[in-house]
Formats: C-alpha cells, structure tokens, sequence
C-alpha cells in the first residue's frame, strides 16, 4: 500500500467495521478529486480486489470483498504517468531505478512506463518510489474482516521478524491479544512451521551433498530469491531444494488439522502476497497483510499491543526458527540440526548467505561457473533478511536485535528439542528421519519446481 493512501485506507476499514460502509464510500466517490474511474480503482486495491467502475459500483465492490477471489497480478499501475515525474542521472524514472528486475519500460508512444507482468516479481519496491501514488499493491483485509463478522475461523500466521516491530517491549503474547482483540480466533508463530522445515533441510543436505562438487540451495523464505532461480539461474534448480516456505508449511500444516480455517500471513514483504497466489501454492495461505497494513489496522481501530493484558501460549518454536527472520539464520538453524542428526556430515557442512539483490546474484553466478567455495547456498532478497524488508517498521539493524534477542531466549533451541513438534510430524505421519524421504509423507512441506 502506498503511504499516499493511508488516510484513505483508515477511512474504509473504520467503516467496514463500524457498519457504515455504504454512506462512506458513497461520500468519497463524491467528494474526491480524481476522476471516478481513478478513485473507484485506488478504493478497489485498498479492498483487495480488482473491478471495474459502473454505475452499480458499491454493489459491486460489497459482492467481491464477500466473494473474494484470486487476484493473480498484486501490483499494478492505476494509470499512466503525469508530466511531473522526472529522470535520475541514469536516465530512469524513480520506479525504474527502484525495481532490481528491470521490469518496468517505458512506452515512448504513451509517455509513460508499465510493468512487464513477465520480469515482474511482484516484490513492490516499486510501491513508494511513486510519489504520484500511481502504483498500488491489493490490501486484502476489508475481506478478511468480511470473513470475522461471519464468525469463520481466521488463523493469523505470524512471521518471525514481528517481534520488535510494533514496540520493542511488545511480547509475542501481547500480539496474539491484539490479533484476537481485532477478531482473528488465534495468532501462531510461522517459526514453528520453519522448525519442520529445518528438519527436512538437513535431510536433504544429507542426501544431497557427498563430495566437493556438490552443493543444496535452500528454497527457505524469500520469494525473490526462488524467483530468481526460477526466471534467471534456471540452470541451479536441480540443486534448489524443492521445500515451500515457512508460510506456506504453516498454512498447510494448520488446514491440515483444521479444513475450514482461513490463514492470514503477516510479513514484511510484499511478494509474500505473490507468492500466497502461486499455482503450485494456491489454497494455503488465504491472504496476506503486511506490518505496515496492520500498524494503520491497530491505529483505525485503536488497539494498542504495549497496553494489552497478553494472553499466552506454550513455548513451541524454537531459536533456529526464529532466527529465519534473518540473513544467516536459516544457515545456523540447518547448521545445529546437521550437527546434532548428522555430526559426520556437519564436518562437511559449508554455507555461504546472500542478502540483497546484488549479493544474491553474485553468489548464483559464482555457484552457476563452479567457483563457489560453499556447499550450502541460503540467499533473501532484502538486505539482512526479512528483518530488511520493503513493510518493516523499524530499521533492519534493530530488527535483527529484536530477532537475535527473542530467539535466544527460546527455553526450546533447535527444533528437535520440541515435544509440540514431535506430535505434530507424528500427526502428519512422519515419526522417523526416514520418513523425510518418503515423497507422499512430506509432500505437504514440497513444491514443483
């Protein structure tokens, strides 16, 4: 969501959750200043969805945030470019300058620039390069919030670089009050469901790596990074283990034991919101809100976590799930557990990390002519990790603090250590590392890549 927007976005929930949505809309229609068809498009993507303005527009609008559906393209151009937007010293616009794939040209016909849907990944740097507002990504909780008031089951999935974001004294316990305060049944950490995966990359690191030549690329979080591989440095994939994400580990394994529910990741990332929507992903996370989304909800509807009685839960995540939030924190996670699964095969273990753009893409092309000097390969997108994300509310540096902080504390410090996660692979019919092998018992932590 673009910061231009903000008010705008605090005026449609705070009516949707007040019950006079209707008399709102109709009053910004009215009195806004852009054309019609220009408001209607902003207001669409601040509710999530994507149609077309009419006459029929309210009812329109109220039918597709109750019949929300897939929006396959997240981030959008709302229309072309004014005269007052002005080129850097490399003669690019902001927004060209700001994406990292090349994937906004410029239509020398039009005037104006657009995003190539086939470079673009959907990672939304180029959201608030725009000062003209004219690019939106979809906020998805008016239909989220739909879905509360009809008394559903709604799941918020936390990712690990929440802590510290909305208060350094906030508790993870205050956060699933705040969540439950909004009207979500229950908060879970994704950390947890980045624990399974550790499992499972150890694993495959085991079976993957035997002698100098051979390397693993951990798929761990970042839909930028799997992006990459996928669209550029194609010829790695057979070395890209085929593991989803934390997020989507969590959304499957919850729906799992519990069809019906509805799960809301929460992140710093945009592309999260991309990913969710991934053929080969679609059904386990429902929607995606990012920090910045949820500290405007907390401000609308007035929900304060640091004064917030916290309700509790068991200690179930552990320091290396945790940890994921961060460069280097998937790499000392699967590091821990090699060592304690595989301590002949830990004496072999090698990684390298990447974080940013141009790191990343120095470590797949050293990896790509065979003078990588690593056998594990862990790569995010963002500077420092998660923790450095495009929605964060905090500085990266104190972000990782808060991480690093949390983390250690964890009374459970590598994943095997949890009695909660071993009921819940035994549930999942996974009781031995053999069963990590086992194609049908863990295809519910895999991908097609």
């Amino acid at each position: 969501m673009n910061n231009k927007y903000n008010d705008l976005f605090d005026e449609l929930v705070k009516s949707y959750y007040d019950g006079n949505f209707d008399e709102t809309l109709t009053r910004i229609m009215v009195c806004h200043k852009k054309s019609p068809q220009e408001t209607f498009t902003i207001i669409s993507s601040l509710c999530g969805v994507h149609i077309e303005f009419d006459n029929n527009y309210l009812y329109n609008l109220k039918k597709a945030i109750t019949e929300y559906t897939v929006n396959k393209r997240i981030v959008e151009k709302i229309k072309d470019c004014s005269a007052n937007c002005i080129k850097d010293k490399n003669d690019k616009f902001k927004c060209q300058a700001s994406c990292p794939f090349d994937a906004i040209l410029y239509d020398s016909n039009n005037k104006s620039t657009y995003i190539d849907p086939n470079r673009c990944l959907n990672c939304g740097l180029c959201i608030d390069s725009c000062k003209n507002g004219l690019i939106l990504d979809k906020v998805e909780f008016l239909p989220i919030m739909n879905l509360i008031n009809n008394n559903e089951t709604v799941i918020a999935a936390v990712a690990p670089a929440i802590i510290g974001q909305f208060g350094s004294n906030v508790t993870m316990d205050q956060l699933r009050a705040a969540f439950i305060k909004i009207g979500f049944t229950d908060m879970v950490e994704v950390a947890f469901a980045a624990d399974m995966l550790t499992l499972k990359e150890s694993v495959e690191f085991n079976k993957h790596v035997h002698g100098p030549k051979d390397l693993m690329i951990t798929s761990c979080c970042c839909p930028m990074w799997i992006g990459m591989l996928k669209k550029v440095y194609k010829d790695l994939i057979p070395d890209l283990s085929p593991s989803v994400s934390p997020m989507i580990a969590a959304g499957r394994v919850i729906k799992k034991f519990n069809k019906d529910a509805k799960i809301v990741f929460i992140g710093p990332c945009i592309a999260k919101k991309a990913e969710a929507k991934d053929k080969d992903l679609i059904g386990a996370i429902d929607f995606v809100l990012t920090f910045q989304e949820l500290d405007e909800i907390f401000k609308t509807l007035s929900i304060k976590p640091d004064k917030l009685q916290g309700i509790p839960s068991i200690e179930y995540a552990s320091r290396g799930g945790r940890l994921y939030a961060r460069s280097g924190g998937v790499s000392i996670a699967i590091s821990e557990t090699i060592e304690e699964l595989y301590p002949d095969k830990f004496k072999q273990f090698k990684p390298v990390k990447a974080s940013g753009i141009k790191e990343c893409k120095e470590v797949l092309e050293s990896a790509l002519n065979g003078t990588i000097d690593a056998n594990f390969i862990e790569g995010m997108g963002c500077i420092g990790g998660c923790v450095g994300g495009p929605k964060v509310m905090i500085p990266p540096e104190q972000g990782q603090m808060a991480v690093d902080n949390f983390a250690y504390d964890s009374p459970i410090k590598v994943g095997t250590h949890s009695a909660v996660l071993d009921d819940v692979l035994e549930k999942l019919d996974i009781t031995s590392l053999d069963d990590f092998e086992d194609k049908k018992k863990i295809s519910i932590l895999e991908r097609e890549l």
